[in-house]
């Protein structure tokens, strides 16, 4: 079920435009997502964390004014390959953003090392990863982390509705960097999109490229030289294919989509 309302979709463009504009590298990337995500769906603690696979050991940046400690993150280390959301992500290739209570129920979880060790002795309880990038050896992901309530259905559908086009931004990031971030792996390639539901024409994506530049209908029908009636035409179609009802859904789900082959 679609929880989403207009106001998400129209949000989450404001939130890829706010990364976008600071993404200057992998190190701007990661300050600008934690920052905005932890705006968008609120969050006691927001990281990217890079999972190094094979030695079992994770580097974050975290929410501007949070830190973890030194011991804090030896902690996370010890119970590394535990982590439902490392083997979910990681070991298993899940592609989706998952919560822990997706992943393991409540009683299994709270008699866990992890959270006896980890989760109870930061003061945090919940916890929902977006991942960016997987291969063999390295996950990266944006984590979410809270105290009080779980994270909803809501909030998971808000985080997977980003989740392609952070994982493009945190490509370009690395692509476009010279060197490194400070002990940061750069992936070559982000998490492969999600399929598209169904083709567009061509005609279509240039429509939706230009809605997407937040050309008006008119300004459309000028630019394509056709009537403003065959540029509404164009978006029924769109919005069928696409499986929305409105012109921001449409180029959220259009910007998710693989390029045609």
């Amino acid at each position: 079920m679609n929880h989403l309302t207009r106001n998400d979709y129209a949000t989450a463009l404001q939130v890829l435009a706010r990364i976008e504009a600071q993404s200057a590298g992998v190190d701007g990337f990661a300050l600008a997502a934690v920052t905005a995500l932890n705006d968008f769906v609120a969050s006691e603690l927001t990281t990217l964390s890079v999972c190094d696979l094979r030695s079992g050991h994770r580097q974050v940046v975290s929410t501007p004014g949070v830190r973890l400690g030194a011991d804090a993150l030896e902690c996370f280390d010890r119970h590394f390959f535990d982590h439902p959301l490392v083997r979910y992500h990681g070991l298993r290739r899940g592609r989706h953003t998952q919560r822990i209570s997706d992943l393991q129920g409540a009683r299994e979880y709270h008699q866990s090392a992890l959270y006896g060790d980890y989760y109870r002795r930061i003061g945090l309880e919940h916890a929902i990863a977006v991942p960016l990038f997987q291969d063999d050896s390295t996950l990266v992901s944006i984590v979410l982390n809270r105290r009080g309530l779980d994270f909803g259905e809501r909030d998971r559908e808000r985080l997977e509705l980003l989740r392609p086009h952070l994982a493009f931004l945190y490509a370009h990031a690395c692509r476009s960097a010279n060197t490194p971030a400070d002990g940061v792996p750069v992936p070559l390639a982000p998490v492969r999109p999600d399929p598209a539901p169904a083709g567009l024409t061509a005609r279509e994506r240039e429509v939706l490229r230009w809605l997407a530049c937040g050309k008006t209908d008119a300004d459309i029908a000028a630019l394509l030289s056709i009537s403003p009636r065959t540029v509404h035409k164009h978006l029924e179609h769109i919005y069928v294919k696409l499986g929305v009802e409105t012109r921001t859904a449409a180029v959220m789900r259009g910007m998710a989509a693989p390029p045609p082959v």
